[in-house]
C-alpha cells in the first residue's frame, strides 16, 4: 500500500502536465485555426463532429457547446455512420473530425464517402502529417508533449487539449456572431439563466379567481379573508371604478394588531399601505425579483394601462419558478 503522500503527489502531477498542454494549444491557435473559423461561419448546413473512443466523448461535448454557443452541431459515431448514420449528413454541412493519431480506421472509412458529398473537413488531432490531416482541408493541431498517464497510454492530456480547442474554437465563433446572453438563453430555456432571461411576470403572476383584490370599503377582517382564500399573503384595495388604490400585506396585519385597531369595524382603506410600488406584467421576472429585494418587499401587483390590477406575485412564485 503506497503511503498516503503519493495520492497528492500523484494527483498534482497529473494536474501540472495537463496545465501544460493546455497552455501549449494557444501555440496552435493559427492561421490554420481562423481558417476553420472562416469555413465555418460560412457554412449553410451544420457542424458534424466525429471521434472514437475518448475523443468520440470529447467530440460529443465539443459538438454540444458549439450547439448551444449559436453554431448548429451534432455528433455522429463513426461505428453508426458506417451502418446509416451518415444519412445525416447534407452536402450543406462541414465536418469536424477528431483523432490523437490521426489514423483512426473508423473514421478514415468514411473519408471517401465524405470527400464525394464535398463536404470541408477539418481534421483535429496530434500529429500533422497523419492521413486524417492530409485528407482535411483544415487541420488544428492538438499535439501534447506527454499523457498524464505514466503508463503513456491512457488518453489524458491529449483529451484535455483537445477539448480545450473545442471550447477555443466554440467561443471564437460566438463572438463572430454577436451571440448575447439572449440568444443563449433560447437555446436553455430550462436552465437558470434561460428562465431569468426569458421569463416574464406575466408568465407567473396570479390573475382572474387567482388575484387577491377587494374593495377600500371592506373592512380589514373581510380583506383578511381575501388574503387567505389566495394565499398570497397580500390583496389588492381597489376603488369603485377597479383602478389600484393601496395594497394590504401580512407585514400590514401585525402592525394594525399592534395599535390594536378593531379589524371589525375598520375599513381596509384607511390601514393599507397607499400607493404600492407596481410592475408592468411585460417586465422580465428577474426584473420583479430585483425590484422586490430592493425595496424588501415580498410580493407585487401588475397593473393594467388603466391602474387596474392585472396580476400579482410574491417571493414564492420567484422561488417556484426558478428565478430565485
Amino acid at each position: 500500500m503506497s503511503v498516503p503522500m503519493q495520492w497528492r503527489r500523484w494527483g498534482r502531477q497529473v494536474v501540472e502536465i495537463e496545465a501544460d498542454a493546455v497552455r501549449n494549444v494557444s501555440n496552435y491557435i493559427d492561421d490554420q485555426f481562423e481558417a476553420a473559423c472562416a469555413a465555418i461561419i460560412a457554412c449553410k448546413g451544420k457542424v458534424i463532429v466525429m471521434g472514437m473512443g475518448k475523443s468520440g466523448h470529447i467530440g460529443n461535448k465539443i459538438a454540444a457547446t458549439l450547439a448551444s454557443t449559436g453554431t448548429p452541431a451534432f455528433f455522429v459515431h463513426p461505428g453508426e455512420a458506417s451502418h446509416g448514420d451518415l444519412g445525416m449528413l447534407s452536402k450543406q454541412d462541414i465536418v469536424i473530425t477528431i483523432s490523437n493519431s490521426g489514423e483512426a480506421h473508423e473514421i478514415l472509412t468514411l473519408m471517401p464517402v465524405i470527400k464525394r458529398m464535398g463536404l470541408p473537413i477539418i481534421a483535429m488531432t496530434g500529429k500533422p502529417n497523419s492521413t486524417l490531416a492530409e485528407l482535411a482541408q483544415h487541420h488544428l493541431c492538438i499535439a501534447v508533449g506527454e499523457e498524464a498517464c505514466p503508463l503513456g497510454l491512457a488518453p489524458t492530456s491529449s483529451t484535455t487539449a483537445t477539448l480545450v480547442m473545442g471550447d477555443a474554437l466554440a467561443v471564437a465563433l460566438l463572438q463572430a456572431r454577436d451571440f448575447t446572453a439572449n440568444d443563449f438563453a433560447l437555446s436553455h430555456p430550462g436552465g437558470a439563466l434561460g428562465r431569468r432571461l426569458l421569463l416574464k411576470v406575466a408568465d407567473i403572476m396570479h390573475r382572474g379567481e387567482r388575484l387577491p383584490i377587494v374593495n377600500e370599503q371592506v373592512t380589514v377582517s373581510e380583506a383578511l379573508l381575501e388574503i387567505s382564500a389566495k394565499g398570497l399573503g397580500m390583496t389588492a384595495v381597489v376603488d369603485n371604478s377597479g383602478v389600484l388604490t393601496g395594497l394590504f400585506t401580512d407585514g400590514d396585519l401585525r402592525r394594525v394588531l399592534d395599535a390594536r385597531v378593531d379589524i371589525h369595524q375598520t375599513t381596509i382603506g384607511t390601514v393599507m399601505t397607499q400607493k404600492p410600488i407596481t410592475i408592468d406584467c411585460n417586465l422580465l421576472a428577474a426584473q420583479a425579483l430585483k425590484l422586490m429585494e430592493d425595496n424588501n418587499i415580498n410580493g407585487l401587483i401588475s397593473v393594467d394601462g388603466d391602474g387596474c390590477p392585472a396580476g400579482a406575485l410574491n417571493m414564492m412564485d420567484m422561488l417556484k419558478a426558478g428565478v430565485l
